[in-house]
């Protein structure tokens, strides 16, 4: 299942994508689906009511096309955005350093999150803005100290991800200001859906690629993760409780702006897109602060 946060003549709705184009609407007081997925995620009640109206086919969904609405991020409002760094040992080497003998994590604030179609805003204190496409995953069972062998049954699905990096702030500032140089406003685009993971075969055999202005600059495979998904959840539980609705970026592999020679970074007017087989095509345009 594919599921959508999205508005419709001023109203937020869960939807159910379709494979035609269009999106069936959940109505809360129909359906007894709550009217954003971060809240359906933390509702077991929601989860069954889903289910059985599944199974019913959507009885009672309106059906309309995706001309129609707006896109919102799937997840924004929830608890903890956090990334692995370095996890695809090309991108290690291309910015300099060895792949890592364990995760390099930081962390984003939600803040950051936009959905598919919502412009990515160049700051004006920072000239070296940089893409990284990433397979994000959704936990969607709470869980700490989760043994590896049982971490899948922390996650609900994944979204296509878009790690945005303003290098003179990650790297050029002292100390590596990692955390301002990620979480700008507009630096974690998401979506642009959340696809469960039964939909999914294997999230470590998915082609990923990023695209920019149509020119494909990043193309790899989730099988070339140093650290795959149920070692990561399993790793980062021994920190934090992971919750429902948490995020994972997992990584980006080579190709980015930063690693080329000369360097690429993102200009106003360009437009980078996301796509990530089984998960969709997130599509971002790019403009300058005012």
């Amino acid at each position: 299942m594919k599921l959508a946060s999205i508005t419709y003549r001023r109203q937020q709705r869960v939807g159910i994508i379709l494979g035609s184009g269009s999106c069936l609407l959940l109505d809360p007081e129909i359906h007894g689906i709550p009217s954003r997925i971060e809240a359906y995620l933390s509702s077991e009640q929601a989860q069954v009511a889903l289910a059985e109206l599944e199974a019913n086919g959507f009885e009672g969904a309106v059906e309309v096309g995706l001309d129609k609405v707006h896109l919102n991020p799937p997840l924004k409002d929830i608890n903890k955005v956090i990334c692995i760094g370095k996890n695809y040992a090309d991108h290690a080497r291309e910015m300099g350093g060895e792949p890592p003998e364990i995760p390099v994590v930081f962390s984003m604030f939600p803040s950051a999150i936009i959905g598919s179609g919502d412009n990515i805003v160049l700051p004006a204190i920072s000239n070296q803005v940089d893409y990284e496409a990433e397979l994000v995953v959704v936990i969607g069972k709470s869980g700490r100290h989760i043994p590896r062998e049982r971490a899948m049954d922390h996650v609900f699905g994944y979204c296509c991800g878009n790690d945005i990096s303003a290098r003179d702030w990650q790297k050029g500032k002292p100390g590596g200001q990692w955390l301002l140089g990620k979480t700008f406003d507009t630096f974690a685009p998401l979506g642009p859906f959340l696809v469960t993971k039964d939909e999914v075969k294997d999230p470590h055999q998915l082609n990923v690629c990023c695209r920019l202005n149509g020119e494909v600059v990043q193309s790899s495979n989730t099988s070339s993760l140093i650290f795959q998904i149920d070692f990561l959840i399993s790793h980062l539980s021994q920190f934090m409780t992971l919750a429902p609705g948490d995020l994972i970026f997992t990584g980006t592999p080579p190709g980015v702006g930063a690693g080329r020679k000369p360097p690429v970074f993102l200009k106003s007017g360009d437009t980078v897109e996301v796509e990530i087989e089984s998960v969709g095509v997130l599509t971002n345009p790019i403009v300058a602060e005012v």
